[in-house]
């Protein structure tokens, strides 16, 4: 089982992707954003690396206006290079990659330049993969689309459109259920007939239920259209944000629950796209729930969050280290439920400068004439602090700072 996240890295400096606007998208801006986020993403990627995340969605916006007239760049030959080592960086690590058309690429439109754009945007999406050297597993997902007033025919219009995209297209596209319009039953029923894999995306489901069959039972079904060459099944998994509309994806992930869901796959040979608000933090975080018990993961993980959850709760960051004290066990589902407990508290002015200043504690020795100038700061505003402690950090190289999650407000 791999389980990865999508598009953006939180609490991760250096991994922010930029664009511009159609009106400023000349070939010289273009080209300088293009290297930008490609660095970028190298970063993203070194980030995975190191933590054990073999599965990762990349942003559309990864080349800003990838299919649109205003970009007139060879950027697949420009930056040849560039991708080509991003992709083997990928191979050679076991990350399989993919990506995901926005809403307004809808292949079953009754308007023809919709489709006519539509194709456009999956062309462009399949000459990236192409152009990082990355393999027919690394997939393009996609939904059907609109009902239109008839749903029999926007499906059969969905099947024309299909039938007419190159092979280079095809043999990445996949397809999943939605929140709205076509449940899991009606996906499979296209991807049977077309030989298309299906995603089973299990919040979708919840919103949009065919239930004459369990999930597993779904799972089962979906993970047939998937052959050898398309590589393991892929899932999408999600949670409900309790004060949001059906179908919106929570703030982080509940690793209980998330455990709950992984004991009805019909085996584990799956990948799970991990569809959050914290992105990366919650895929680690089902990784950790998951895997072999090692205490070391959970020590690195208290340390990213250490003054982060100061923070928010004393009271917190004082329960999770005695929770950790006993290095023979593994408490990882108690160890995130104080985690999530203590971030759901709101950041009171005391906890802030007490966490600021836990902070400065490790920057001090290396930067003793900024004393009276952090005092100030704290005096003045925290986040002015925090900003300032941030820079001294960058200076001072101090790698468990570096790392820590206190800061992801201030480079995010």
């Amino acid at each position: 089982m791999r389980i990865g996240y999508a598009c953006l890295t939180v609490g991760v400096p250096g991994t922010g992707f930029r664009t511009c606007t159609a009106r400023n998208a000349t070939p010289d801006v273009l080209s300088e954003l293009i290297g930008s986020n490609l660095r970028s993403l190298d970063n993203i990627l070194d980030y995975n690396i190191k933590n054990g995340i073999e599965l990762f969605r990349i942003s559309s916006d990864i080349i800003p206006f990838g299919s649109h007239p205003v970009n007139t760049l060879r950027w697949w030959d420009d930056f040849g290079e560039e991708l080509r080592s991003i992709g083997n960086k990928a191979i050679y690590n076991g990350i399989r990659l993919s990506m995901h058309p926005g809403q307004y690429t809808v292949l079953n439109s009754p308007d023809e330049d919709v489709v006519k754009r539509a194709g456009e945007d999956l062309m462009y999406h399949s000459r990236f993969l192409d152009a990082v050297g990355a393999g027919p597993e690394c997939k393009i997902v996609l939904h059907i689309g609109g009902v239109y007033g008839d749903k029999r025919e926007a499906i059969e219009r969905f099947v024309r459109n299909h039938r007419r995209l190159n092979n280079s297209i095809r043999r990445r596209l996949v397809i999943e259920n939605d929140d709205r319009h076509y449940t899991i039953s009606d996906v499979l029923s296209v991807g049977g007939r077309e030989g298309i894999p299906v995603v089973f995306d299990n919040l979708h489901h919840r919103v949009n239920c065919d239930d004459s069959r369990t999930e597993g039972e779904w799972i089962a079904s979906c993970g047939r259209t998937w052959s050898v060459d398309d590589g393991p099944q892929k899932l999408h998994y999600s949670q409900q944000d309790p004060g949001k509309r059906p179908g919106s994806h929570s703030a982080t992930l509940n690793a209980d629950e998330f455990v709950r869901f992984c004991d009805i796959l019909p085996n584990r040979n799956v990948d799970i796209m991990a569809e959050v608000k914290d992105k990366n933090l919650s895929a680690v975080k089902c990784i950790n729930a998951v895997s072999p018990p090692d205490i070391q993961k959970l020590e690195r993980e208290r340390a990213r969050y250490k003054y982060l959850v100061l923070e928010h709760s004393p009271k917190g960051y004082h329960g999770i280290r005695e929770l950790l004290k006993d290095k023979s066990s593994y408490p990882v589902l108690e160890f995130y439920r104080l985690i999530d407990d203590a971030l759901s508290s709101p950041v009171t002015h005391g906890n802030a400068v007490n966490a600021a200043q836990h902070v400065w504690g490790h920057l001090k020795n290396a930067c003793p004439g900024s004393e009276a100038e952090i005092e100030r700061r704290i005096a003045d505003s925290v986040l002015s602090a925090k900003r300032f402690l941030w820079k001294l950090t960058e200076k001072t190289q101090e790698r468990y700072l570096l790392d820590s999650l206190y800061f992801a407000e201030v480079y995010s």
